[in-house]
Order: C-alpha cells, then structure tokens, then sequence
C-alpha cells in the first residue's frame, strides 16, 4: 500500500552523521512536532538527483523555511557516508537534513520503493517530495518516471505551499 495524504508516517530508523559519527535517528526524532519537506531521490550523485534535484532545495532553502518549514530533510537510498559526501559536494551541509535509507526500508514501508536492478541500483526509493506536518502527509508529488523531476523539484514544492497557505 502506498502512503497517502492524511497518513502517519511509518515508524523508521535512519542513519545520519554526526561529529562523533553515524548515528540513528527514527521517524519521530525527525518528525516529531516539525513541519518537514521530505524529499526521496534514488540515489546521490545520479545525474538527475545531483543535478536537477538538490540543488533546487539547496538554492531555495530559505524561500521554503520563510514559508513556514522547520526542515528540509532528503532520503537516498544510500549509506550515511556517501549521503555526507554528497552534502558537502552540494554545499547542502546547514540547509538540508541528510536521512540515508540504506536498505531501502523507510522506501519500502511507504510503498515507494521501485526495482533498479536493471541499472545496477538495486532496491531504491521512488522520487518525491513531500510535507509532512507532526508525522501526518499533508502533500506528495511523486514522480513518474524515476529520471525526472518535474513534480517534486523546490519550484514546484514551493508553489504547492503557497497554495496550501491561500487554502487556509
């Protein structure tokens, strides 16, 4: 079953880094009481995920926090020292909360998770962006194809809260 709007988000553990290293952090130590733009690429460094993607948040990370997000977090379906890697070649570190799903379980919980084997990628998790509010889904723009990012870019996840805020 996939996640729906209005639905709490499973119960998961990441891994992040930290000074002292990798650590876990669960669905609640993210969630928790935040307003929160998750995004899920398929992996870091991928073209479209390094180029077109991130950099998006990245640019307009304090357009999306002025709107009344508390975090920007983004999942791959990677390990936390590549994602930490990734951060820093992106110039994310401060901006974007790094959460790596490295065995594709969060993915798999929401029913996002797609078969690249075919590519060589394994398991990984579908492309979207998502607010979520307290743990609750209040939007999600999952992309169709996993190359693309059309409905999940910053842009787009912009106007969607500029549209939940004339909404209210």
């Amino acid at each position: 079953m996939t996640i729906e709007i209005g639905d709490r988000l499973p119960q998961a553990t990441f891994r992040v880094m930290t000074p002292d290293g990798p650590a876990a952090k669960t669905t609640d130590d993210v969630f928790k009481g935040r307003k929160v733009a998750l995004v899920a690429v398929p992996g870091a460094f991928t073209p479209t995920c390094d180029r077109n993607h991130l950099p998006g948040y990245v640019q307009h990370a304090d357009a999306i926090k002025a709107a009344g997000i508390d975090a920007i977090a983004v999942t791959a379906v990677n390990d936390v020292f590549v994602l930490k890697a990734w951060s820093a070649a992106a110039n994310a570190d401060g901006k974007v909360e790094m959460l790596a799903d490295g065995n594709a379980d969060f993915a798999k919980a929401l029913g996002l998770s797609f078969d690249g084997a075919g590519h060589g990628l394994g398991t990984r998790s579908k492309r979207y962006a998502m607010l979520v509010d307290d743990g609750v889904v209040r939007s999600i723009a999952v992309e169709d194809v996993p190359s693309k990012a059309d409905v999940s870019n910053a842009e787009s996840f912009l106007k969607t809260l500029g549209e939940s805020q004339q909404a209210v």
